[in-house]
């Protein structure tokens, strides 16, 4: 009886893991998974940048490096290069999770001590991959939750400067960007839920082209400073310095520990469509996380991890070959080489931005709080997700409390994803479990 459910419940594939669809077809199905994915590769550069104030063209360099490393990340999964990668379909990407300590992080060390902390996490990564049932087991579910819950939540203001025209600007909460950001926001969510498959995954990329298009007529997106970029252009190795720092590193760690896990979570789900047994591609897959997000480090581009957005693309399109996911990661690579294609991007304006920010950080923020409606929230739990939320979203909101504390603490605890992580991490260890 257990058997015929198995087999009932299971996903009939059209491709399983090792086939190869004809060339076209591989094609087509990557750039499914690139229009998936594309919204959550190049957010993250575009808010360090703006973040960080840079000038467009250290701006339109991270895109491009971003881009580029993506895929080779996504190759090295894909594909496997010797025992690194979990040879399976898995897109990878800087995720959401690196924005905050990124931009703790740039206003201390600049992009240096960015790029330095990226390469000191992923050693760390790499060692924690030989050690993944272990580890996994000081990040339960109410730990988990707490830390994506405060991801969403901690970057939530940072969406609403963008929708208003940015910190600082002359026309700042002008009708204009408001009624931009709001029309973005409502095509995203119609998208995402009356859309159907690659369109409804692609709801973020479409709102912000549609807000893109929006704004040319208005005079708002200015085109001069892709004029001056290359067409094409090769990144070289630390071309904006390297600075290893432990102050710098530890607002990554835990971060680096969400990706992680949601890394496992996903190779897991990647495994189960496919009808993978084999354990150990696991913890090649975050060993590959680990390599992939030194190489990142390495050519000016923030972590790389998995991203979950195509994981849904697989049951969907019934196709589980690597070999199409392998395809998308040189697609990505060739376009990660073109600056003005980055250019194009690095331009939107920031009411866009703001009007999927809004969006996409919220959903963050909701996955943490489904994950934590799975807890059994007795006294001893709502006292764990009561103190670390406070304490994070505290630390975000009057950052000034620790104007007195020492430079290395300060670079802990000035990050809201940090103290809330450490707060959880601390607290369920201490508060044991009534019987």
């Amino acid at each position: 009886m257990e058997e015929k459910i198995k087999k009932e419940t299971q996903i009939e594939l059209s491709y399983g893991v090792e086939d190869k669809p004809e060339l076209l077809s591989r094609i087509l199905l990557a750039f499914q998974h690139i229009f998936a994915a594309f919204g959550g590769i190049i957010v993250v550069p575009i808010i360090v940048a703006s973040s960080l104030k840079l000038d467009a063209k250290t701006s339109t360099a991270l895109l491009s490096a971003a881009i580029l490393m993506a895929g080779v990340a996504t190759l090295i999964q894909s594909k496997g290069v010797y025992s690194v990668g979990a040879r399976v379909a898995c897109i990878m990407g800087t995720d959401i999770t690196f924005v905050a300590p990124a931009a703790v992080v740039g206003k201390k060390f600049g992009l240096a001590g960015i790029f330095g902390a990226t390469i000191l996490g992923a050693v760390i990564v790499v060692i924690l991959s030989f050690f993944i049932k272990y580890i996994m087991k000081f990040f339960p579910p109410i730990v988990t939750g707490i830390v994506v819950c405060l991801i969403g939540l901690t970057l939530l203001p940072v969406s609403i400067d963008w929708a208003a025209g940015g910190s600082g600007t002359k026309n700042y909460g002008s009708l204009q960007n408001i009624s931009i950001a709001l029309i973005v926001m409502v095509i995203t969510l119609l998208i995402n839920h009356y859309g159907r498959g690659l369109v409804s995954s692609a709801s973020i990329l479409i709102g912000m082209v549609v807000g893109y298009i929006i704004c040319i007529p208005l005079g708002m997106v200015n085109f001069s400073t892709i004029s001056n970029l290359k067409i094409i252009s090769i990144p070289s190795i630390f071309q904006y310095g390297v600075k290893f720092n432990i102050s710098a590193l530890l607002p990554f760690i835990p971060a680096y520990f969400v990706s992680v896990i949601s890394t496992v979570g996903n190779l897991r789900a990647i495994n189960e469509i496919s009808g993978i047994k084999d354990d150990s591609k696991i913890s090649k897959g975050v060993l590959s996380d680990g390599i992939g997000s030194i190489l990142a480090g390495m050519f000016g581009a923030m972590p790389n991890t998995s991203f979950s957005q195509n994981v849904g693309l697989i049951p969907l399109t019934k196709v589980a070959s690597r070999y199409v996911t392998l395809v998308a990661g040189i697609i990505l690579m060739v376009l990660g080489l073109v600056p003005k294609f980055s250019g194009i991007i690095n331009i939107m304006p920031q009411p866009v931005l703001g009007g999927v920010g809004i969006v996409m950080f919220g959903t963050v923020a909701a996955a943490g709080i489904q994950t934590l409606s799975h807890v059994n929230l007795n006294n001893r739990n709502i006292l764990i997700i009561a103190t670390s939320i406070g304490l994070g979203l505290g630390v975000t909101f009057r950052p000034e409390i620790l104007s007195s504390l020492p430079e290395s603490l300060k670079m802990i605890f000035s990050s809201g994803i940090s103290t809330g992580t450490i707060a959880a991490l601390v607290l369920n260890l201490i508060l044991k479990e009534k019987k």
